[in-house]
């Protein structure tokens, strides 16, 4: 059986589809499969080069004529919270945090579906069932986890918000995550990934990935709060993100 290697890997490039950032366009993605012993290598190595895992597949925007999807990840070793970020760990104290494996549950669904109705009304992703949750979750070729936040002092410990995150050897990737949406004014997507950024920290690795930024897309705009944020700038490699 042959192993998939940067030098044999085979790319695909996905037909047109109406882009979900920037109204007007069209997206292409590049992708491959991640599969064999050589997956989570391969995983490092096109995740350095501005790709982004779902499940099984890799991938990266190739839209003709357009390179508005930038690749960035927080410096957590210079990261330093701003008075609003230090007032959401405070107001979060009270919520438990734990790391499990990537084991999908009827708990973590229920969440899932009220953050999507509630959040991305009309998406995509609303029409998931279970087993499709199941599937993003546990079809992983890669070591991930589960971070499930939970209010530590209350009855039943409510699940607040999960993160689905893979482990890199220099950070960590936030895959996808959500949160309960009638806590909003706790900031619990920020707090997320200012508790990735503390986990990276304690684990003296470097970075925490963030996916995609678009500069003109309202739903991006939290990104670039985290600074300092580098950039996949294609051979210059990662480079500091100037606004």
């Amino acid at each position: 059986m042959t192993e998939h290697t940067p030098e044999n890997t085979q790319l695909f490039l996905t037909a047109a589809m109406p882009c979900p950032y920037l109204p007007g366009r069209q997206e292409r993605k590049l992708f491959t499969h991640l599969t064999g012993r050589r997956a989570a290598s391969l995983h490092q190595i096109l995740s350095d080069n501005g790709f982004r895992r779902s499940q099984n597949l890799i991938y990266r925007p190739a839209c003709e004529g357009c390179s508005a999807c930038q690749s960035v990840r927080i410096v957590a070793g210079q990261f330093q919270a701003s008075s609003r970020f230090r007032r959401i760990l405070r107001a979060n104290s009270d919520i438990s945090i734990e790391v499990r494996p990537p084991q999908a549950t009827g708990e973590q669904f229920e969440l899932f579906k009220r953050y999507l109705n509630a959040r991305h009304a009309g998406g995509g992703m609303t029409q998931m069932g279970f087993l499709d949750y199941e599937y993003m979750v546990e079809d992983t070729p890669v070591q991930s986890v589960l971070v499930e936040y939970r209010l530590r002092d209350h009855p039943g410990q409510p699940l607040m918000a999960v993160a689905l995150t893979d482990v890199m050897p220099d950070g960590l990737s936030m895959v996808y995550s959500f949160f309960d949406p009638d806590h909003a004014h706790r900031g619990l997507g920020n707090f997320v990934i200012l508790d990735h950024i503390a986990q990276v920290r304690s684990a003296s690795l470097r970075y925490v990935y963030l996916g995609y930024w678009v500069k003109d897309s309202p739903k991006m705009a939290y990104k670039v709060q985290f600074q300092p944020l580098e950039v996949q700038h294609g051979p210059l490699g990662w480079v500091p993100l100037k606004m």
